[in-house]
């Protein structure tokens, strides 16, 4: 298959800029993943396909301000973005201008903050070992911004509108988005339908910002990150699969924490890396329906969402979206593919 197999046309003016308000009242495309049938509901209504005994897994990973601004020793202003933490002072990073920061450079963001540039990195990135004066994570707070796509031009008022409302574990360069459209009272009501919730992390890390280079989209690869699934969460995923119950993953980072940490069959808990690439032809062990966003043409993530069901399906379902003025992206509107029959 080829990238180009995964396009579509977009017009500009449906790229969202802004979250709705309430989280909950942005649309849901409900597609079957089987026919293609289409219904046009809100996200407040997702209750309405789910039913007791379903298991809804979370991705709990919370975002941080990975954005820095410093100044070379020249005095030239260069951008950090923090990826991956290595250890207590290393980051893995991405840089701007990339080609003014070879190894050995040192940047200074504050008098209590400054990095050293120690080694590059696969996919033109850089390793980066922090100083600082006091504690990493509040120095970070005080210093960082909030990241947000380059697709959103607009400014966010409120940070917390670029974190889910079960947000707790540190260490995202970008949200799991799917889950921006869940407010603690929907929460509740899934738990009184008699649906289960559980939580995994995964930190979302450069693969998020990479576009597919290869012609070829066997011949790309993913970049690496890291997730973690507790013994409690395994126990519980574990079961629903051996009733039968239906699994339903809150975004695109859900599946692949699932599809990685139960490749033998099992859901195993620990922590670790993955780089897996789910694409047409890739057979599910855990997922069964998925919340999600709609994605960005020649992405992963739509290459993801077309495996669940069918490239046909999924571009045609985009179609419908882009038609009935459907809000794109990270603040968009949101998904529920699902086997209506099962």
């Amino acid at each position: 298959m080829l990238v180009k197999d995964f396009d579509y046309e977009l017009p500009q003016e449906l790229i969202a800029q802004h979250p709705m308000e309430p989280r909950d009242h942005s649309r849901l495309l409900v597609v079957d993943k089987n026919t293609g049938a289409i219904e046009h509901r809100h996200f407040y209504d997702l209750t309405d396909y789910l039913r007791e005994g379903d298991l809804l897994v979370f991705n709990d990973t919370r975002v941080i301000p990975a954005r820095l601004h410093g100044t070379k020793d020249t005095g030239a202003h260069v951008e950090v973005f923090l990826l991956t933490r290595k250890d207590a002072t290393d980051w893995e990073v991405l840089v701007r201008p990339g080609k003014k920061l070879q190894v050995g450079a040192k940047i200074i963001f504050s008098d209590e903050l400054s990095c050293e540039v120690i080694a590059h990195t696969d996919f033109g990135g850089r390793v980066v070992r922090f100083k600082y004066d006091g504690i990493f994570e509040e120095i970070l707070d005080r210093l960082g911004e909030t990241p947000l796509p380059p697709y959103i031009t607009a400014p966010l008022e409120d940070k917390e509108r670029y974190q889910t409302v079960y947000s707790r574990e540190r260490g995202s360069a970008a949200a799991p988005t799917a889950g921006l459209h869940f407010t603690k009272e929907l929460l509740e009501k899934i738990k009184a339908k008699g649906c289960e919730e559980v939580f995994v992390t995964l930190h979302v890390g450069l693969g998020t910002f990479r576009p597919v280079s290869a012609e070829n989209i066997e011949d790309h690869q993913m970049h690496k990150e890291f997730y973690t699934v507790s013994p409690e969460a395994a126990d519980a995923i574990n079961k629903a699969k051996a009733e039968g119950r239906r699994i339903i993953a809150v975004g695109t980072t859900a599946v692949r924490t699932l599809e990685a940490a139960g490749a033998d069959g099992a859901m195993k808990a620990g922590g670790n890396w993955t780089n897996i690439f789910i694409f047409p032809g890739y057979k599910f062990r855990f997922v069964d329906a998925l919340v999600t966003n709609f994605h960005l043409p020649q992405s992963t993530l739509l290459m993801l969402v077309s495996a669940l069901s069918s490239r046909e399906i999924m571009l045609a379902t985009y179609a419908v979206a882009v038609k009935e003025q459907y809000r794109f992206f990270s603040f968009g509107d949101a998904m529920f593919i699902v086997d209506r029959q099962k």
